[in-house]
């Protein structure tokens, strides 16, 4: 197997608005649409899209939601074996406004649930034998912690929602992998602009392990753990219809690169590429690119950009550069 995630399963409701409401204020939508969803799902149907060999460990509930859910994810190629049905909790859920016109959204989640995963319930083959192992916050991180501790392969975190992260946790992960705002929230900084130079020293006050920026339509900010060149990788231009879930094929697009033996500034090229064209779509995975469209837009990615002012010292961290997949089983 290739890539396992541990996350969450959620069924999104999308409405559709003229613009984003403020605190407290009321708009009407245009139309509200069901669809799956769920951070750890979305990273898993897209890595199931771009490559065979996925796992999804998670838990729904016994209901139609459910149902759809799991259907939805192995119309992706994704094995559903270890996804847990629970009695007594609906399965988790998701209300997003999105924006016409620049496809910006808000996210509320309620876990039902993804809030019962257990370190018991992921204790599994799919888990300890995964080559990379995507894991999120949507689901107790107890369960995010024991599947840290018994992976075998590379660990990719991504921290939303964005909450203190255990330092044993943090030991484990080797691709720590938020966007802007969560990268602030976790290095205890205020709010406000920043170059690519303050956002690597953010990264580095958070773990001096690798740290993969996401910045929407900027691209992604490489920070290494082995002392190299931070990298800014542009995205390819395209037209974007809706940004949700953006974030998550991208890391389910990492993870696929990686378990196929890709460095990490190669792995985020393709990942970039790939959430680019998750944006032309309404939905979380309305336009999930498969491994042809992904290769055929990578010649209009731009080249990244290093600057010689932005290498840091490498240091004793436990981490090894992510040049494969299995920091403790060797180059596949």
């Amino acid at each position: 197997m290739s890539v396992t995630v541990v996350g969450s399963l959620n069924e999104d409701v999308l409405v559709a608005v003229d613009r984003l409401p403020g605190r407290g204020e009321t708009v009407v939508a245009r139309a509200a649409t069901a669809a799956p969803g769920g951070k750890g799902a979305n990273q898993a149907a897209a890595a199931g899209l771009l490559g065979p060999g996925v796992h999804m460990v998670g838990r729904v509930g016994e209901d139609a939601a459910g149902h759809r859910q799991l259907a939805a994810l192995a119309a992706s190629r994704v094995n559903v074996g270890r996804v847990l049905r629970t009695a007594g909790a609906p399965t988790g859920s998701a209300t997003i406004p999105v924006e016409e016109g620049s496809g910006e959204n808000l996210i509320v989640v309620v876990p039902g649930a993804n809030g019962r995963l257990t370190p018991e319930d992921v204790d599994v083959a799919s888990v300890r034998e995964a080559r990379v192992l995507l894991l999120q916050l949507e689901v107790p991180m107890a369960a995010v912690e024991a599947a840290a501790r018994i992976a075998t392969g590379t660990v990719v975190l991504t921290p939303a929602p964005p909450q203190p992260l255990p330092a044993g946790l943090l030991g484990r992960v080797d691709v720590l992998v938020p966007n802007e705002h969560e990268l602030v929230e976790l290095a205890g900084a205020g709010p406000g602009d920043r170059s690519p130079a303050e956002l690597a020293e953010l990264a580095r006050r958070v773990t001096p392990g690798a740290v993969v920026v996401t910045l929407g339509a900027r691209g992604a900010l490489v920070v290494p753990s082995d002392g190299g060149p931070v990298v800014l990788q542009a995205p390819p231009p395209v037209v974007a219809v809706d940004t949700t879930g953006a974030g998550d094929c991208f890391c389910g697009a990492l993870g696929q690169a990686l378990a196929s033996g890709a460095g990490l500034p190669d792995a985020v090229r393709h990942a970039v590429a790939a959430a680019a064209l998750s944006t032309t779509g309404p939905g979380a995975r309305g336009a999930l690119p498969d491994e042809d469209a992904v290769r055929a837009l990578l010649p209009r990615v731009p080249e990244a950009t290093a600057s010689a002012e932005l290498r840091f010292t490498g240091r004793g961290t436990g981490h090894s550069p992510i040049r494969s997949v299995n920091r403790r089983g060797g180059t596949p």
